[in-house]
């Protein structure tokens, strides 16, 4: 642990461009667990963040929903405040990048890094789509991946092959906004020389002995194969700061996001220097292992350069997955926060998250079997009910009198040991071995209970009976003392059965003697049934790319069509050819569903079904045009379910049309890029 007495604890700062899921809260949660450490140690600790609200997703969806920026990112902003807080996470200070604070200290950095020579300008070649009349970030141009041919790739990275290049570097480009091909055009940019600080960046890492090893070893290779300049300009359209003397330019959010954090420092204490200049001052963040280059490399490099403080540590976690998936609403892995507050106490998503968080970076999974027998056996029937257990035996034998502890007890030495344990896991940030110490604890308490059987020598040696109980409800006051920073309102409640507050890890040991209690009351109960109660949709939909079409040699009215799902192909069976002519299908997007079971169809195998839209006197299949073949179709509020159906379990469910639009229970059917049409008029039945 540090010697330093003031500590700066970031968490990286979430998009305002949607909600805060689960995954996120493995890092808040991490973070706050470390924060509330910290100061029932007595560190001065502060605990700050803000919402990332700069860039052009904000500017492009706040068009799509015919508001402003501000406006979605208040939205956001005051949806994520709300979780944060009934998660119980402890920021002193959560603020917003867009603000005149987070201005004041980019325009500095700017300032000083050119000043110093550290920032350039050359014109670049980029991708500019003509129709939409802007540049194409990364994630708004797809295309063929130039290195191994994958379609409908993002502008920055293959999701097949994992290979990095340049939006221009794409075969067969297309906006992925309107579709349309997008063009190359010259810009002129500033950029950041972070080549030069590749001794610098080098020297960093081999002498801060806090770094996770393999988050160094991943940046020490990036640095050996050579640092490229990074690009911190963006041509408007685009929601963020103009850079100085410029009309059209605008930072890049990854410059202007992580000085964030200095802004929101300084909205808290009005004088952020006294934390970012102060060399008795330590900074920790907390991350994701997906931003490690940004806060290994370019953040590190730019404080370099205007002479502001490094971080101290900088604690990486992995990824959520959920069941052993990755994090997905087609198959009901993608769980929000405030699906999860709806349905459970947050507190038990806390002890689940410690009891799984170590000091590295391997990703945690969260089974919902696990979550339950974690709960129910770890929190309930060992830590809870032990608690229970001990404070109502003294209310009802004993007056609600916790008497004097005698010293000696072997029982103590051992809860006295596991205590030091439980703290210097703490101060290494490894939640998962800090929860198995207060579990040991709890069971010693609960075998020295059992075995010292009050109930009996309360009958014929009172005084021995009253050394157990107060020994015991010691235990029970150190066992909420540690588990303060994971559940927090669950220790505060303890305390107050115990009759006492404000404990502190000052207040560990056995020196709670003739002492008064109040009443025992269950706070934990046992999870029966299931943990999440979620709304499901029995059909799991995609985006499927008609590539062939021919007659059904059996059948009239019947086509057989093959069929690309991005990552398969298949034969689908279908009813059209009195609706459409062959070359009208043929490279069509339409809608899928992809767990019909599998039938022969006149002789024909059909391994899915497409959807169409029937209103009596036109049939016309769905259109999903704008989207990529593979897409999930999701419905908001549902989680579509991967399980075989049939036929007849198909037909129970009411698919119609609003609007041209595709609907059930009048939320539309859509994909990441827009929602499903159906050109006929509404009620139309789609099956």
């Amino acid at each position: 642990m540090t010697e330093k007495n003031k500590i700066l604890v970031t968490a990286a700062l979430p998009y305002a461009n949607g909600p805060i899921h689960l995954g996120h809260m493995v890092e808040y949660i991490q973070a706050d667990i470390y924060v509330r450490f910290l100061r029932l140690i007595g560190k001065k600790t502060i605990f700050i963040c803000a919402d990332d609200t700069h860039g052009a997703p904000i500017e492009i969806n706040a068009s799509k929903q015919g508001v402003s920026p501000e406006e979605l990112i208040a939205k956001y902003s005051k949806e994520h405040k709300k979780d944060f807080s009934e998660f119980l996470i402890s920021f002193d200070n959560y603020y917003t990048t867009n603000s005149p604070e987070n201005k004041h200290y980019s325009d500095l950095f700017f300032n000083t890094l050119k000043e110093k020579g550290h920032i350039t300008q050359r014109i670049v070649e980029l991708t500019y789509c003509e129709n939409c009349g802007r540049f194409l970030p990364d994630r708004y141009v797809k295309g063929k991946c130039p290195k191994c041919g994958a379609e409908d790739q993002y502008g920055d990275v293959c999701e097949k092959c994992n290979s990095t290049y340049k939006t221009t570097e794409l075969a067969n480009p297309y906006c992925a906004n309107c579709g349309k091909a997008p063009i190359r055009k010259n810009s002129l940019h500033y950029f950041f020389k972070l080549s030069a600080f590749s001794r610098n960046l080098e020297e960093w890492l081999g002498e801060n002995k806090n770094l996770q090893e393999e988050a160094r070893n991943f940046v020490m290779g990036w640095i050996k194969k050579g640092l490229d300049d990074w690009d911190i300009t963006r041509d408007g359209p685009y929601f963020g700061f103009l850079i100085p003397g410029e009309t059209n330019k605008y930072y890049y959010v990854w410059l202007d996001a992580p000085i964030g954090y200095i802004a929101s420092t300084d909205n808290h204490t009005k004088n952020a220097l006294e934390y970012w200049k102060n060399k008795e001052t330590e900074i920790v963040h907390f991350i994701g292992k997906d931003i490690i280059y940004f806060h290994f490399l370019f953040w590190p490099a730019m404080l370099m350069g205007t002479g502001f403080n490094l971080p101290d540590k900088i604690k990486v976690h992995g990824f959520l997955t959920v069941n052993g998936e990755k994090m997905s609403k087609s198959r009901g892995t993608f769980i929000t926060a405030r699906e999860y507050l709806d349905q459970q106490d947050p507190e038990l998503l806390r002890f689940y998250y410690a009891s799984n968080l170590g000091q590295n970076m391997e990703d945690i999974n969260l089974d919902f079997d696990d979550f339950k027998n974690k709960v129910n056996s770890e929190l309930v029937d060992n830590i809870a009910n032990f608690s229970y257990r001990v404070l109502s035996f003294c209310n009802n034998n004993l007056d609600s009198k916790i008497g004097t502890v005698r010293k000696s007890e072997g029982t103590i030495k051992k809860v006295e040991e596991k205590i030091e344990e439980a703290k210097e896991h703490y101060s290494n940030s490894n939640f998962r071995e800090a929860v198995k110490s207060i579990l040991e604890i709890s069971s010693i308490g609960n075998q020295y209970f059992q075995e010292s059987q009050p109930w009996h020598t309360i009958k014929k040696d009172r005084k021995k009976c009253e050394t157990t109980v107060a020994t015991a409800a010691n235990i029970v006051k150190n066992i909420s003392i540690l588990l303060a920073p994971i559940v927090p309102e669950y220790a505060e409640k303890i305390q107050k059965q115990l009759g006492i507050e404000n404990q502190t890890f000052s207040n560990l040991g056995f020196n709670l003697e003739n002492h008064g209690i109040n009443k025992a009351r269950i706070i934990f109960s046992r999870i029966e049934g299931d943990i999440f109660r979620i709304k499901t949709f029995p059909i799991m939909l995609r985006v499927a790319r008609i590539e062939s079409v021919q007659e059904h040699p059996n059948a009239d009215k019947l086509y057989i069509l093959k069929v690309s799902l991005g990552d398969e192909k298949r034969q689908i069976v279908a009813g059209l050819r009195n609706s459409y002519k062959k070359e009208e299908l043929e490279g069509k997007k339409i809608v899928m569903v992809c767990n019909l079971k599998p039938a022969v169809i006149r002789g024909e195998k059909s391994e899915g079904m497409l959807l169409a839209a029937d209103d009596g006197n036109n049939l016309k299949v769905l259109d999903a045009h704008n989207s990529s073949e593979g897409d999930s179709v999701s419905i908001e509020g549902y989680v579509q379910t991967s399980d075989e159906i049939t036929f007849e379990d198909f037909m129970k469910v009411k698919l119609t049309t609003k609007g041209r639009k595709a609907v059930f229970n009048n939320m539309p059917l859509k994909t990441p890029k827009g929602e499903i049409t159906a050109d006929v008029g509404d009620n139309a039945r789609i099956r």
